[in-house]
């Protein structure tokens, strides 16, 4: 199909105004893929058009977009040069093929005090590190909803990775989400802080705990579900698109089925389960050491690791 001449923002398309641009970037339809692929219905509910002026709209922005294909040995050699993050252990690294890699998520999951925020609060400093040097050059977007953000652990990091603490701290933006609604909005509206301070990695900590308190009974489960796959679906977004890390961390809970091993389960069901890149359970060793499973990722085996937890940040 011949690319429509002209239309190369949303304004571009028939019948759509500053206004009515406006009022769709507000519903969410901010590109033109998006509009390419909505409904006609959607987009009338949207701006006020006519189902007529919408499916016009719509068909100008099919013919405005391509789909990009590559060979498999392309997608082979632009993934040799994936960026990664120090994990700051070399077992851990290895695990992981190399480090916490970008334009994925990675999710761990494990009960209070396993060494999940500690693993965030490590990344946020070695995501500045220069690339080819254990980090990504850039910043980082931290989500808070647990209250469990501690500029004192950074500090530590930092200092111990011979790195200025203050300096560190100034590339972290931070925002306590009390809510699910902030905590969405502090996602669907990152992607001017990601371009303006270069961003390299969004930390939620934790990802599940303001839905699970809020959505209470098997009667919102389905609500609950959804958000959060939308919510999911938007970090995963990101991280492909402006080439960043995402890391995520996950409450637990006992399955009461489970007669024999381990019941620990992580909340969030097949949502998580299907939309993060990478999967990793800790739990608590002895003294100061975890044990980190790597459970699930599209090219590494299933393996474990140990490492301990310092006032110097994560050790092997």
């Amino acid at each position: 199909m011949a690319k429509e001449k002209g239309v190369k923002e949303i304004e571009d398309l028939p019948g759509i105004g500053p206004t009515s641009a406006q009022k769709l970037r507000d519903a969410g339809f901010d590109t033109l893929d998006k509009i390419a692929t909505a409904l006609p219905g959607a987009l009338s509910e949207a701006t006020g058009l006519s189902a007529e002026a919408a499916k016009k709209a719509i068909d100008a922005a099919k013919e405005a977009t391509t789909l990009q294909f590559e060979t498999g040995a392309h997608a082979s050699e632009r993934r040799k040069g994936l960026g990664r993050i120090d994990t700051g252990a070399k077992d851990f690294n290895e695990l992981l093929g190399g480090g916490v890699e970008a334009q994925g998520i990675t999710e761990a999951y494990g009960r209070f005090a396993a060494g999940k925020s500690q693993l965030g609060f490590e990344l946020c400093v070695n995501v500045q590190k220069p690339v080819g040097k254990g980090g990504l050059g850039g910043s980082v977007l931290f989500i808070d909803t647990e209250g469990t953000f501690r500029p004192e652990r950074i500090e530590a990091i930092a200092k111990a990775e011979g790195l200025d603490p203050k300096e560190v701290l100034e590339n972290i933006f931070l925002v306590r989400a009390l809510n699910t609604e902030q905590q969405i909005l502090a996602i669907e509206r990152a992607e001017k802080l990601i371009r303006e301070k270069n961003i390299k990695l969004i930390v939620v900590d934790s990802i599940t705990s303001l839905f699970r308190a809020e959505f209470l009974g098997r009667g919102m489960l389905n609500e609950r579900q959804q958000k959060l796959n939308s919510h999911v679906d938007k970090l995963k977004k990101l991280a492909e698109q402006h080439d960043l890390a995402v890391y995520i961390t996950n409450q637990v809970m006992d399955n009461p089925g489970m007669l024999f091993g381990d019941p620990t389960t992580p909340i969030g069901g097949n949502i998580l389960a299907h939309a993060t890149t990478t999967r990793l359970y800790f739990r608590k060793g002895k003294e100061e050491k975890r044990i980190v499973k790597l459970l699930d990722s599209p090219d590494r085996p299933e393996g474990e690791c140990v490492i301990k937890i310092t006032t110097e940040g994560i050790k092997g």
